[in-house]
This record gives structure tokens, sequence and C-alpha cells, in this order.
């Protein structure tokens, strides 16, 4: 029915609904390229459908984590570089998944920004899928929100959330025992914590993101963007094995604030910073900023983005484990009975 009018449209006010569509669309091969036993439904519905009996659990338990990229976006957004951004935001949610022992089943990300820009979003939405497809989850639903007048042009933000079962009985921490031994897992960069101050830092130093990084081969924005590493399969892996404890995400806080919240009270560890090499881009960064090693401790992950606490006589079969699983293994420490994080050696 139409009475001749040619009004206003949500075109005008600045939402396309066509190019929303266009993006459901393009974004719908990359979706199903994670599909996995448990998922009932697609795209496009006004939910999403997951079967645990179909994932193969008999008494499960959710969890279930919600996060986001961080400042890190600005990098991404003033370089052009955004197609490693959704990498990130699944591993900050489905690495702390796999800290609680559950298996991450699927995600479900919300992309925003004032004005869609098919190409962009489409970009950061794949990279999303295949932070899935690496992680064994699924890319189940999302949401896109264009919304004029709330962000400036060009800028978008982002939130993801996944949900992971485990059966019930096996959530970690669990067994956490005096003389446990602490594995750390190298990160691959700075990962999506403490950009605020990374930003800070290359603001001190006078470069450009897109100048020659000082410590790597690219330009400094490029390398910076670095993906978050995913542990989730190989990690699933070790605790398959069994002897695998506690499982630590080093994110924001660092070595010093993330290991003790997966041990015991009264409990603690003692950490050699000599056991392992501090990737060149903290030493840049502790350089340019004359940062104190506590400093960066309680920071960055300082090139351990996950610590796997287990028992003393499994510790050589799981580092064969993880080793196999393509991870980088050192030996950096031991659970004591004294609370807090102690360090030996020294890192810069």
């Amino acid at each position: 029915m139409t009475d001749g009018k040619n009004g206003i449209t949500y075109a005008d006010a600045g939402v396309d609904i066509d190019a929303g569509n266009a993006l459901v669309e393009r974004i719908k091969p990359a979706a199903k390229r994670t599909a996995r036993p448990g998922v009932m439904s697609g795209l496009g519905g006004f939910g999403a459908l997951f079967d645990l009996k179909g994932a193969g659990f008999t008494d499960p338990v959710l969890v279930a984590a919600t996060d986001g990229v961080g400042t890190k976006l600005r990098i991404a957004i003033d370089t052009g570089h955004v197609d490693g951004v959704g990498i990130d935001l699944v591993a900050m949610c489905v690495n702390d998944l796999v800290c609680q022992g559950a298996e991450p089943l699927f995600f479900l990300d919300y992309f925003a920004t004032g004005k869609l820009d098919t190409d962009t979003a489409a970009r950061v939405i794949e990279g999303i899928a295949e932070g899935c497809a690496r992680s064994g989850c699924a890319l189940i639903g999302g949401e896109t929100a264009e919304m004029p007048g709330m962000y400036p042009a060009g800028d978008f933000d982002l939130a993801g959330f996944a949900v992971g079962a485990m059966e019930r009985g096996t959530d970690l921490p669990s067994g956490v025992a005096k003389g446990d031994v602490l594995l750390g897992l190298a990160s691959d960069g700075v990962h999506s914590n403490g950009y605020s101050l990374v930003r800070k830092l290359v603001e001190v130093s006078a470069l450009g993101w897109e100048a020659d990084c000082p410590w790597a081969e690219g330009s400094l924005g490029e390398v910076l963007l670095t993906p978050t590493r995913l542990y989730v399969t190989q990690a699933l892996a070790a605790v398959k094995a069994g002897g695998v404890h506690a499982l630590a995400h080093i994110t924001g806080g660092g070595l010093t604030e993330n290991l003790p919240r997966v041990l015991p009270e009264g409990m603690g560890a003692e950490i050699d910073l000599a056991a392992w090499d501090l990737p060149p881009v903290f030493k840049w960064l502790a350089a340019t900023g004359g940062m104190a090693e506590a400093e960066l401790l309680k920071t960055f992950n300082c090139g351990i983005g996950m610590i796997v606490v287990v028992a003393a006589d499994r510790a050589d079969a799981l580092i064969a484990v993880l080793e196999e699983a393509g991870e980088t293994v050192s030996r950096i420490g031991s659970v004591t009975g004294a609370p807090g994080v102690a360090y030996t050696g020294t890192l810069l």
C-alpha cells in the first residue's frame, strides 16, 4: 500500500539496510567453514541453536566468556590493517574459556560503527571466522550495528562472546599443589593487552605506524598488530593427556596478576625470569619508556602467553605433548607455599 509520498527513509538517517544484508551474504561462507558437531542453525535467524548432546557431551556444564580487543583496535583502524583483530577477539575469549577446562563450542560477535563499510566489516568478521576455525569453535551468530552519530567516520568497535562446555567435575583449576611445575607457552607478541601504553610509547619514540619496525620485518603498525596466539587445541590436548592442574591466560596484569588467579589460597609461585628470552618487542618497549622490570611484568605478557600448571612427575610428558602441538615451552618455575609471585633472575 502507498500514499504516493516520497519521504525521508532510514538510509537518509544514515542506516543502510541493504549494506547490512550484503555483509551477511558475504560472511556466510566464512561462518559456514567454522561448523562443528552440535551446530543446528546458521546465520540469519533471531537466535542460534546448539545441541550439546550432538557435540558429544553427557553431563555438561556451560562456561561463558566475553571480551574485546582494547585499544589495539585504534592501531588497526588508523593503519587499515584490520584483518587480524578478529582473531584477537576470538583468542581473548576462548583462551579464557580453556583455562576453566572448557572446550569452546560457539562464538558470537558484535560489530558497531557509525556508517557500515561492508569491505572493512567483512575483513574483520572473516578474521573472526579464522580464529574460530583454528580453535574448533563455531561462529553461529552476531550483530552488526550501524549507529550514525555514535562513532567518528571510519571507526568501529568489537565485542565477542564465547560459550564452551565441560563434563561435570572436570573443571580447572583442580589439584594445584606445592611443587607443581610451571610451563610457559610462548606468546606471539604483545597480544591484546597494554596497548594504551604501547601507543604512548610509540608516540614517545616519534615513529609513525608506517615506519620500519625497529626489531622485525615490516612496518611498526603491522608488527604490533600480530594477532593474539590461540592456545585452545594445544591446551586441551595437554589436559586430555593428564596431569594439568591449572591454566592461566596471561592478559591484562601480566604474569604478576594472572598466575595467582589459579592458585589456591595461601599458595604462590616462584618464576625464573632467565628461563626464557624476552622477545625483542618488549625490549624495545622497555627501552623506549625506560620501564622498570616490575612494571613490564605487571603490564605485558613478556613473552609468555599461557602458563600451564602441571604435576611435577608429568612435566616432561606434557612438554612433549605441547611441543608436538606446535608450542614453544619453557619450564619457568614452580608452585610454592608462600602467597604471591616471587621472581628470580632478570628479564632485562
